[in-house]
């Protein structure tokens, strides 16, 4: 009865292993590739070059999930720069879904 157990137990516990870092690759890809998809969203519409120099409409923006610095600068038009000086409290390593970012 032992080696039946054992035996079981040789298959089940690498087929648990591999399941879960499965799901730990699908977690981080997910979380990694969030700004990427979203390209007609929320902050511009512009166009490319021009909306960097102009001055928002917006005096704050919401933090979406998948954001970071570089794609809030992206949206809004505001340089990565620009956003620290105006946020010195803000960690870029940490935004949190509907933290307020100042734009100007």
């Amino acid at each position: 009865m032992n080696t039946e157990r054992s035996s079981q137990l040789r298959l089940i516990v690498p087929l648990a292993v591999i399941l879960l870092a499965l799901g730990v690759l699908i977690v981080v890809a997910t979380s990694i590739g969030g700004s990427g998809s979203d390209d007609g969203g929320g902050g511009g519409g512009n166009g490319g070059g021009g909306a960097s120099k102009s001055k928002p409409k917006e005096k704050t923006y919401t933090v979406e999930p998948g954001d970071s610095l570089t794609s809030i600068s992206d949206k809004t038009g505001v340089s990565v720069d620009k956003l620290s000086q105006l946020n010195p409290d803000l960690d870029p390593q940490a935004l949190i879904s509907g933290q307020q970012v100042k734009l100007r």
